[in-house]
């Protein structure tokens, strides 16, 4: 879960890449209250650190209120 502000999920998007991960799909739902659900599917089998360090780093990105692993 994101807030609607520029910028968001581009800095999430450079963390992944970053890390090695692999951008397979974007979803993000319209905002409400300005917050947006985004879901991002990503390759893993490359990182170059570990998935819970990548993870971190995302959660920790300026405007990222929740960041989880759904699957994998």
């Amino acid at each position: 879960t994101m807030e609607d502000i520029p910028g968001v999920l581009s800095s999430v998007i450079n963390h992944l890449a970053e890390y090695g991960a692999n951008i397979l799909t974007i979803n993000q739902n319209i905002p409400v209250n300005g917050c947006a659900v985004v879901t991002i599917t990503a390759e893993t089998s490359a990182l170059q650190r570990s998935l819970e360090d990548m993870l971190d780093a995302a959660a920790g990105s300026p405007g990222v209120l929740k960041c989880e692993i759904l699957a994998g």
